[in-house]
């Protein structure tokens, strides 16, 4: 099952997320709650996806999808944003994530964007 690195500031969102795709089989290896941890992460566990938060501290989600491109062109992106982000969707989008999720969660919809972005 495809291995997940969950990225988002706060510690409860990356345990709802965590939480919803024990539940559906995959594989968590790693979280992290910034841009640069994300990277760091990124780079020491090679995961077949990430979900990435966008608004965060020291690094937002836009400029570590930008960065972890850079170190992998196929990396595999879902993004999170609150309603009404929708010119930071299209900005992720365009920095190269495949889809995006809007909080706050159904799981239903996570584990849908998971299976399309994975397979």
């Amino acid at each position: 099952m495809a291995s997940i690195l969950i990225v988002d500031d706060a510690a409860f969102m990356r345990m709802m997320i965590k939480d919803i795709l024990s539940k559906n089989g995959f594989t968590v290896v790693g979280e992290a709650e910034n841009g640069i941890k994300a990277i760091e992460k990124y780079k020491e566990l090679s995961p077949d996806l990430v979900i990435m938060d966008i608004t965060m501290p020291e690094m937002d989600g836009i400029q570590a999808v930008k960065k972890i491109k850079e170190i992998n062109d196929s990396a595999k992106i879902i993004m999170c944003s609150a309603m009404g982000q929708q010119a930071m969707v299209i900005e992720s989008i365009q920095a190269g994530a495949k889809d995006f999720i809007v909080k706050p969660f159904q799981a239903e919809r996570v584990v849908e964007a998971v299976k399309k972005v994975v397979g």
